[in-house]
């Protein structure tokens, strides 16, 4: 097997009704004053924070709320959450919600860690020496980011201009993640959606990390259970969100999928995510759903690099027949049985599904400059790509299919 290096610390506290244990689980990791950090009302109506508030309340830990995070969530939010825990002189941190809630609470965690610095230059490259300590209840199944290391973060400057980077660092980990399948049982369907496709795709980026391999057999069949998994029980979970069964496991999924255990020796490519991070960010668009918009263009463009990488796919995720002669056609079978199945959960297969006003050369053109800007250059794995490399994916998924 290739060197690998895998590090995955977040205590997860999995089944129903488990968030009850969130004031514990704060005293244990070492809290004592916390910021209890959402999204929208969604989480009041529900009730969920109201039974949060109340365990915290009767284990005696202070609190202070603030509410506001976003799809695609804000560094103003951002400065705000610090500044309300610099003059509180909270110490801990606890993510009420999905990705977006928790990718902010790390961005807070990591702000506190360095008073004197501006938190973005974190996700502009800067190393991360120390933060505050994150805990999360997941509500919505997704990101995976209650598990890994990431968080992403979008500015948005005086002109309008919207960047979205990210950290990756082991240090950001959250200490623990309850999960409860019945949280998520409530959902809107195109966010279901959006989140299957947004759990099928850290695995894919994955998958498709290194053309010169076919991969670390164990971890390639890992990846592949969980891309199975999901393509079992997401339909039935976004047909019944109430089915505890498929909610489990898509929930389960999702952190498996982002706590880099189905990349072990295989590395990540995340050239999609890249790529869809500009549409995220310029339109305000669904995560999930970027990425199913660029994710046949982009696997089109670098088939070649490895075409039985891609035919090993078609073959062990979706059954295809695999064709000795020419492993192309498997190839491209397996790229089509992908695209239908995200079509069939609601997700756009081009960028004309996610953006019906349409999107212009220029436009192609800024999202280009900025998915390669800030230092990056190159991006990818499985096929190191440039500026115009980045231009052709977006002109290829531009066409409506």
């Amino acid at each position: 097997m290739k060197a690998f290096h895998f590090h995955s610390p977040t205590e997860v506290v999995f089944g129903p009704g488990q968030e009850m244990n969130a004031g514990k689980m704060i005293t244990k990791w070492g809290g004592t004053r916390v910021l209890l950090h959402y999204g929208g009302e969604s989480a009041r109506r529900s009730g969920l924070l109201d039974r949060i508030e109340g365990v915290l309340k009767a284990d005696g830990i202070p609190y202070v709320t603030l509410g506001g995070a976003q799809p695609n969530p804000r560094l103003s939010l951002v400065y705000e959450g610090i500044r309300i825990c610099r003059e509180n002189r909270l110490d801990f941190i606890l993510a009420v919600g999905g990705g977006s809630v928790i990718d902010s609470a790390k961005a807070m965690s990591v702000g506190l860690g360095h008073p004197d610095e501006d938190v973005w230059d974190f996700y502009l490259g800067k190393t991360v020496l120390r933060c505050a300590p994150v805990g999360v209840v997941l509500t919505i199944a997704a990101a995976g980011s209650e598990t890994s290391n990431s968080s992403v973060i979008t500015k948005v400057d005086e002109d309008g201009t919207h960047i979205k980077r990210s950290i990756d660092q082991d240090i950001i980990r959250p200490k623990f993640a309850i999960m409860d399948p019945e949280l998520i049982a409530t959902l809107p369907k195109y966010q279901i959606g959006c989140g299957v496709a947004d759990i099928m795709m850290h695995t894919l980026e994955r998958y498709f990390s290194a053309a010169e391999t076919l991969g670390n057999d164990l971890t390639d069949r890992i990846a592949v259970s969980v891309l199975k998994i999901m393509i079992q029980y997401g339909p039935k979970y976004l047909a019944e969100p109430s089915d505890y069964k498929a909610a489990s496991e898509v929930m389960w999924a999702g952190s498996l999928s982002h706590n880099n255990l189905t990349g072990c020796g295989n590395g990540g490519d995340f050239a999609t995510h890249l790529i869809g991070h500009e549409l995220s960010a310029r339109y305000d668009a669904a995560h999930g759903a970027t990425l199913t918009a660029v994710w046949g263009a982009w696997a089109r463009y670098v088939m070649k690099a490895n075409v039985l990488r891609f035919a090993q796919y078609a073959v062990n995720v979706w059954g295809c027949d695999l064709d000795s002669v020419n492993p192309e056609n498997t190839a491209l079978a397996g790229i089509e049985r992908t695209e239908r199945f995200f079509a069939s959960i609601g997700m756009p297969v081009c960028m004309p599904d996610l953006i019906p006003q349409g999107i212009g050369e220029q436009d192609i053109q800024e999202m280009a400059d900025l998915c390669v800007g800030l230092g990056r250059g190159m991006i990818g794995g499985f096929m190191r790509l440039g500026r115009e490399d980045v231009v052709k994916i977006y002109r290829a998924a531009n066409e409506k299919k």
